[in-house]
């Protein structure tokens, strides 16, 4: 496996693989069995398969919670390179915003609404980081969970609308025996939160609205941001003390 913490390196090493198809997962670390279902669908359907570790400064509307993301890279490289990952991209904000963030990505109407209307530049911050890797990375095949549904969507339609040449791959959400969608941020929780955060699953999916699966949750001690039905999706944010969950079921 090899890891690149230079740009410019990768550059020049991107330039020599000729195996095809390339698949890409784009990450920010502190890897679970979510990311790495992600990593083995992109090795299953490609010839090589790349992986990016970049906590983005951008995408966090609030500093602290920026500060608090975790971080292990020598465990998820370690995870990475038992998975058979071919490279893994590590570049840091100095080189991914060499601009100083003059240039970015800005959407005006889906990215307004859910975690957009409660996370101001949020979107602003993902599909520029995301725009500015995919064109690092050029990947025929790019890998994104269902968890973060609207940042699936929108990098979708960001993709379509600037022609660029990736497929951009949906999948499943990967979950805890009791329910809880598989996040970073569960690290987070203490015991009390994480045995309540499974009701945030079972809200969504066993409520006949979400008017009444945002009672439920506020009534077990939630503060939510919003709960929405779109289309066959509905999608939540609530947080349990300083931690902030999202996910969405098909309804």
């Amino acid at each position: 496996m090899r890891i690149f913490t230079s740009i410019t390196q990768w550059q020049a090493f991107r330039a020599t693989v000729k195996a095809g198809p390339l698949g890409f997962v784009p990450t920010m670390g502190a890897l679970h069995r979510g990311h790495m279902s992600l990593v083995e669908a992109c090795r299953k359907q490609n010839a090589f398969t790349v992986v990016s570790v970049f906590v983005n400064p951008k995408q966090f509307d609030d500093g602290r919670d920026f500060e608090a993301y975790p971080s292990d890279h020598g465990q998820d490289l370690g995870r990475l390179k038992q998975a058979g990952v071919n490279a893994v991209l590590l570049p840091d904000s100095a080189q991914i915003y060499a601009d100083g963030y003059r240039f970015r990505v800005t959407e005006s109407e889906f990215s307004q609404r859910l975690c957009g209307a409660h996370r101001p530049g949020h979107f602003d911050g993902v599909l520029t980081v995301v725009m500015r890797l995919l064109n690092l990375v050029r990947p025929d095949n790019a890998y994104f969970g269902e968890k973060d549904y609207q940042q699936l969507q929108l990098i979708r339609d960001m993709a379509a609308a600037f022609f660029m040449p990736v497929n951009i791959i949906a999948c499943a959400t990967v979950r805890e025996a009791d329910g809880l969608a598989m996040s970073s941020r569960n690290q987070r929780l203490d015991t009390g939160q994480r045995e309540k955060a499974a009701v945030l699953y079972a809200a969504l999916k066993q409520s006949e609205s979400a008017t009444q699966a945002r009672d439920t949750l506020i009534r077990q001690g939630f503060e939510v941001d919003y709960v929405e039905d779109i289309a066959d999706r509905r999608l939540a944010a609530a947080r349990l003390g300083n931690t902030r969950l999202i996910d969405n079921v098909q309804i």
